[in-house]
């Protein structure tokens, strides 16, 4: 099946969005997302505040944009496991898959590290760490229907994967809390921080963790 090529004036269109979402969030990170008015943005882009509204509702959701994308790769990918795979070995197996193919789809909109100083961003401000987090507790609830889903569960009857997708996601936050106080700021980094701190879950959730290894 032949992809369709976007024509001249959706290609326009994608062009506009992405330089509003890149000016967005370059003053985002570097004067503030308070500070950051929504006219700064568009005389920027040299764009007009209505032109703004008609891809974005908000200052909130251009900083949250390809975070969206990040996570809808994310519940693509799981959606992909196979049926053999565990409930946690498929959320790992996927979100390990997703940064490794993330790069080049967020290199289409912004730079790598733009988007990494961003999520910093998010994490350092109060009002989009509140919005962040509703967000999390959201997509928690997608993640454990999709899990239930592949075990043949009713995610109302059985608890377990609710609590299975909030192990994992409590694991998440962490890393990216840990992976912000670091030093090195890369994809690579938070991919294997992510690795290493999912496959330290099982262990630190043993009954006694003196003479066991870090």
């Amino acid at each position: 099946m032949t992809v369709p090529v976007p024509g001249l004036r959706e290609r326009k269109k994608q062009r506009t969005r992405d330089a509003l979402i890149r000016v967005a969030l370059e003053l985002f990170t570097t004067q503030g997302y308070e500070r950051t008015t929504v006219d700064e943005i568009v005389d920027a882009v040299e764009v007009s505040q209505r032109t703004f509204f008609r891809y974005f509702s908000s200052k909130e959701e251009v900083a949250f944009d390809v975070q969206q994308m990040v996570e809808e790769r994310f519940v693509r990918a799981l959606g992909q496991r196979p049926p053999d795979e565990g409930p946690f070995d498929a959320m790992r197996n996927a979100v390990l898959c997703a940064w490794d193919t993330i790069g080049e789809a967020i290199e289409e909109v912004v730079p790598v590290e733009l988007y990494l100083r961003t999520y910093q961003m998010i994490e350092s401000t109060p009002a989009l760490l509140a919005v962040h987090l509703r967000r999390s507790t959201e997509m928690e609830e997608t993640i454990a229907r999709i899990i239930a889903g592949r075990e043949g569960l009713d995610v109302d009857e059985d608890p377990r994967p609710r609590i299975a997708v909030a192990a994992f996601s409590g694991v998440m936050r962490v890393t990216g809390q840990m992976w912000g106080r670091g030093g090195e700021q890369s994809l690579e980094s938070i991919r294997s921080l992510t690795e290493e701190y999912l496959d330290r879950l099982g262990p630190a959730l043993a009954q006694r963790w003196r003479d066991r290894p870090a």
